[in-house]
């Protein structure tokens, strides 16, 4: 009698990551359904949720089954259900007070949305937004560019004409509440651009952006030459404001880009008082780094001075590590040392 045949061996089965499983479940459902959930998601998520789609193109009945599973499963340990109250609740206020009384009622309830919503920023690269705003106000450009990603705003900066860079980077640092109407406005330049309808008015009191920690960042997204040449214009059109984005874009941890070279040229350069108070409020790794680009002889000193002065006031080391930072700016501005990980930022 000859032995049974063996039973098939069933294949593996792939294991979906979480957004593997989400492109599975968007390939089963119809197209009007999916489109409705990518209007949900934002730019970096419809990119994902797309290439993964693409990627499970060969999904296997077993595998489909799996992430069904998986689906059910998850949605059963939901404790309940989000959706928009707003339709619902309009509705019924214009049903039962009519549409004026409604307005009303509605206006002083309704819960404020994000601020400044120019959501097809998102989906524009930065040279389709410096040429859409090349030609605004530089107030306009200025919101604008206050709107994106701080990397982002600063290609978009450098992008723009040499000679109104200095002027928006300094309308970006004094920006504070915008109101309606300029909101409105940044939302109509959009709407030409797509050739659209600008939305609603805003309501509220308007929005706060910009400052000077976000003109630092904005800076900071640009390349070193675009900072090398604002950044001194800047001077001549607002000293105090151009002085608070330079302290804001460089702060003491920013020594630590420095290689050990361009660090040691600027230890030596610094008082042995104002380094061993500026080291007191280090941790024990950046401490140690600094220390490692002395002489042994010199780094003990450091440390006997440092153990010598027991507990200090965070002031106090707050004023010495300003005092380092102001000296390795004039160091890198006359060349002496360069500020950063690599040269590939300078030219």
């Amino acid at each position: 009698m000859s032995a049974p045949a063996p039973a098939p061996v069933a294949a593996a089965v792939r294991s979906y990551t979480g957004v593997e499983r989400a492109a599975v479940l968007m390939m089963l459902v119809g197209e009007e359904e999916a489109a409705a959930i990518l209007q949900k998601l934002d730019p970096e998520e419809v990119r994902q949720l797309g290439s993964a789609m693409f990627a499970v193109a060969d999904v296997s009945e077993q595998e489909m089954e799996d992430v069904l599973d998986d689906f059910v499963g998850k949605a059963r340990e939901r404790t309940g259900v989000t959706f928009d109250p707003r339709p619902k609740i309009e509705a019924v206020m214009n049903r039962a007070l009519g549409p004026e009384k409604a307005e009303s009622v509605l206006a002083r309830i309704t819960p404020p949305e994000a601020a400044c919503e120019l959501e097809l920023l998102d989906w524009l690269d930065a040279s389709e937004i410096a040429q859409m705003i090349e030609k605004e106000h530089p107030q306009i450009a200025a919101v604008m560019i206050a709107n994106l990603d701080p990397a982002v705003g600063g290609q978009v900066l450098e992008l723009l004409p040499d000679a109104v860079q200095p002027d928006i980077l300094h309308r970006i640092a004094r920006l504070g509440p915008i109101n309606p109407d300029a909101v409105d406005t940044l939302k109509a330049v959009l709407a030409n651009r797509r050739g659209g309808s600008g939305g609603g008015r805003a309501g509220g009191n308007g929005l706060t952006l910009g400052g000077t920690r976000e003109a630092a960042k904005i800076l900071q997204g640009a390349r070193k030459a675009t900072e090398q040449r604002v950044m001194p214009k800047l001077f001549k059109i607002d000293k105090d404001v151009a002085k608070a984005i330079e302290e804001a874009m460089f702060v003491f941890d920013n020594l630590l880009d420095m290689d050990d070279k361009n660090l040691g040229t600027l230890i030596r350069n610094v008082d042995g008082d104002i380094l061993s108070r500026a080291l007191k409020g280090v941790d024990e790794g950046a401490r140690n780094r600094f220390l490692g680009c002395m002489s042994a002889r010199a780094a003990d000193g450091i440390r006997d001075e440092m153990e010598a002065r027991g507990p200090m006031k965070l002031a106090e080391v707050l004023e010495a590590q300003k005092a380092m930072i102001a000296i390795a700016r004039n160091l890198a501005k006359d060349g002496t040392i360069v500020m950063g990980a690599s040269d590939d930022d300078y030219v």
